[in-house]
């Protein structure tokens, strides 16, 4: 079977974008190890067939990003700002480009009393923005939230569907994607004082990394081999025995 050197440096090229882009998930994984609430991106490598000429195909190949939504560690912290979701579903955000969602629960309070997240953005329940005007807070299970005893909103849970609906916007942040819609989530519990730390396992990445590096150094080899061949090819042709 005759392969031209051309097709095969484009599949190795190809091989090490695709390589690129998963060393760039990756990387921000092991940033974000420490990120309350932050789920881990992994990408599935796709080939389809497209016809290179009008006698042949040729496997191209694709990668397609995902999020894993998998619930993390539930860590104590005694802090009572602090509420971590135990199942599936989101904490709705208001955000200036609409609302927004999260799994990060380390909520604070702003100069006017609203319970916001890190980013300075109100968090919102059944009765809209959250104000804490007491001395106390208390989170039941179910999302009742009381103020001295008072209860004064309900922390709202949502999920949708399919997850995948929930897509990262930066911040920490998940929007929904178009025609998608939310729906109560009545599986989730909360627990004030806790927070779900990342799902990121620290040596499942390093050893994809290294994996990475291993691969990406394979098709560089493969690379030289090919410009090898152009060059004995080049300096051959038209040669006289």
């Amino acid at each position: 079977m005759f392969i031209q050197n051309r097709l095969g440096m484009l599949e190795s090229v190809e091989t090490m974008l695709a390589q690129e882009q998963r060393l760039n998930q990756v990387t921000n994984n092991l940033a974000n190890v420490d990120t309350p609430g932050y789920k881990k991106d992994n990408v599935t490598f796709d080939e389809m067939l497209y016809r290179a000429n009008q006698n042949r195909q040729r496997v191209g190949k694709a990668i397609r990003s995902n999020t894993i939504h998998e619930q993390g560690v539930i860590q104590k912290t005694d802090n009572p700002m602090d509420i971590a979701i135990t199942g599936e579903g989101f904490f709705k955000i208001q955000t200036p480009h609409g609302i927004r969602y999260t799994r990060a629960g380390n909520f604070q309070l702003d100069n006017s009393g609203q319970l916001v997240n890190a980013s300075g953005y109100p968090v919102v329940g059944d009765g809209g923005p959250i104000t804490i005007e007491g001395k106390s807070m208390d989170v039941t299970g179910d999302g009742r939230l009381f103020v001295d005893g008072q209860q004064v909103n309900i922390l709202t849970i949502v999920t949708s569907d399919d997850q995948k609906d929930f897509e990262k916007e930066g911040e920490n942040l998940f929007r929904l994607k178009n025609n998608a819609q939310e729906l109560p989530s009545p599986e989730a519990s909360l627990q004030q004082g806790f927070l779900e730390k990342s799902n990121v396992n620290t040596v499942t990445e390093m050893t994809a990394m290294i994996d990475l590096y291993r691969a990406y150094e394979g098709q560089q080899k493969a690379i030289r081999a090919i410009d090898d061949l152009d060059d004995l090819a080049v300096r051959k042709v038209g040669s006289l025995a």
